[in-house]
C-alpha cells in the first residue's frame, strides 16, 4: 500500500482530468451532431431561415466543435488507457474509495451536462422545431449518456467483462479440429472496455471527418475568408462610388479619383495578389466592379425550402474566376 498512498495524489489530479476532459468531448461531440443534424435536416421557421440557412451560420460551432474533439479526444483517451493499465498493475486499487468518488463524480458531471442538454431539445420541441430534429438529437443525448455511463459502471465493477474471439472460426472445420490445441484454434480473450473505447474512437473520427466534409479543409476555409475580403472590399468601394457621385453627380473615371487623404479614404486593394479591383463605367449611372474568387459562394444547399435568407445578400453571390458586378445609380434614392 505504499505505493498506492505515494501515487494517490497522481491518480486523483489524472482522475479530475479524466473528468474535464471527458465533459469537453460529451460537449464537443453534441455540439458537432446537433449541427449536422441541423445542417441536413433545415427546419425553414429556424432563426436565420434556410434557404434557408446558409452554410455560414454552422461554420463556427462546427468549427468549434471539431477543435475540441481533436484536441481534447486524444488527452481524454490517453488518460483512460493510463488508468486502466494502472488498475490493470495494481488490481487493489479498484477497491480506493476515492477512485470510486471519482468515477461516480464523472457520472455526475455527465449527467448534469446531459440534462441541460436534453432540457434544451426539448424546449426547442415545445417551440414547434422539426420532429425529426427532435428524434434524432434526443437519440444523439441518449447515445452520449449511454456510451458514458455504461463505460463507467463497468469500470465500477469488481472485473472487467471479456471477449472472447477464436481464430478457429476462421478456419475450414477438418483444420480447426486438428489444430484444436494449436495457435489456430486458440480463443483471444479481449476486455470489453478496451473493444468499446475503440468503437467510441472509430466514431469520434467519423464526427471529425464528417465536419470537414461539411465546412471543407482549413484550404478551403482560408480561400473563402480570402473571397469573403473580396466581397467586402467591393462593398466598401461601391460605397465611395455611391458617395462621390452624390457630391459630384458624376462617376468617378477610375478608382484613384475616389481616394482622399483628408477624408482618409484609400482604395483597397486583392488581399492575395495585392492587386488593383477592376472598375469600369458603363453608362452615366452605371458601372461594375469585378474580381477574381477562389470559391463559390453557395446559393443555396438545399432545394426543399424556398424561404428566401433576409440576413444573406444575393447581390453579391459569385462563382469560381473574374466575376463582374453590374451596379446602376437610382437618382432619385441618391439625391443630396
Amino acid at each position: 500500500m505504499n505505493e498506492l498512498s505515494k501515487n494517490l495524489p497522481r491518480d486523483t489530479f489524472i482522475h479530475l482530468l479524466a473528468i474535464i476532459t471527458l465533459v469537453v468531448v460529451a460537449v464537443g461531440f453534441g455540439m458537432a451532431v446537433f449541427n449536422y443534424i441541423d445542417f441536413y435536416f433545415p427546419d425553414p421557421v429556424a432563426t436565420g431561415y434556410h434557404n434557408g440557412r446558409m452554410l455560414s451560420s454552422y461554420e463556427w460551432p462546427i468549427r468549434q466543435a471539431m477543435a475540441m474533439l481533436i484536441v481534447v479526444f486524444p488527452v481524454f483517451f490517453w488518460v483512460s488507457r493510463f488508468l486502466e493499465k494502472d488498475i490493470d498493475k495494481y488490481p487493489e486499487k479498484r477497491e480506493l474509495k476515492i477512485r470510486k468518488w471519482l468515477l461516480y463524480l464523472t457520472l455526475f458531471a455527465a449527467a448534469l451536462v446531459m440534462i441541460g442538454d436534453f432540457v434544451t431539445v426539448v424546449n426547442n420541441f415545445l417551440r414547434g422545431e422539426l420532429t425529426t430534429h427532435f428524434v434524432l438529437k434526443a437519440l444523439t443525448i441518449f447515445f452520449i449518456s449511454g456510451s458514458i455511463f455504461y463505460y463507467y459502471l463497468i469500470q465500477l465493477r469488481d472485473r472487467d467483462p471479456v471477449v472472447e474471439i477464436s481464430n478457429a472460426s476462421c478456419l475450414p472445420a477438418d483444420r480447426s479440429a486438428k489444430k484444436s490445441k494449436s495457435h489456430y484454434g486458440a480463443r483471444k480473450t479481449v476486455k470489453w472496455p478496451d473493444l468499446f473505447s475503440w468503437i467510441i474512437v472509430m466514431v469520434i473520427i467519423a464526427t471529425v471527418g464528417l465536419g470537414f466534409d461539411i465546412i471543407g479543409s482549413p484550404f478551403a476555409q482560408r480561400s473563402k475568408r480570402f473571397d469573403e475580403r473580396r466581397v467586402s472590399d467591393l462593398q466598401t468601394i461601391q460605397n465611395y462610388i455611391t458617395n462621390y457621385w452624390q457630391n459630384k453627380e458624376k462617376l468617378p473615371t477610375n478608382l484613384r479619383d475616389l481616394e482622399d487623404p483628408l477624408l482618409g479614404v484609400i482604395i483597397p486593394v486583392d488581399p492575395e495578389t495585392g492587386g488593383q479591383y477592376e472598375y469600369r463605367i458603363i453608362a452615366s449611372l452605371k458601372f461594375e466592379l469585378c474580381a477574381t474568387f477562389k470559391d463559390e459562394v453557395e446559393r443555396a444547399r438545399y432545394s426543399a425550402f424556398k424561404v428566401p435568407d433576409p440576413f444573406q445578400d444575393y447581390s453579391w453571390q459569385h462563382n469560381v474566376g473574374r466575376v463582374c458586378f453590374e451596379r446602376t445609380i437610382d437618382p432619385d434614392f441618391f439625391s443630396k
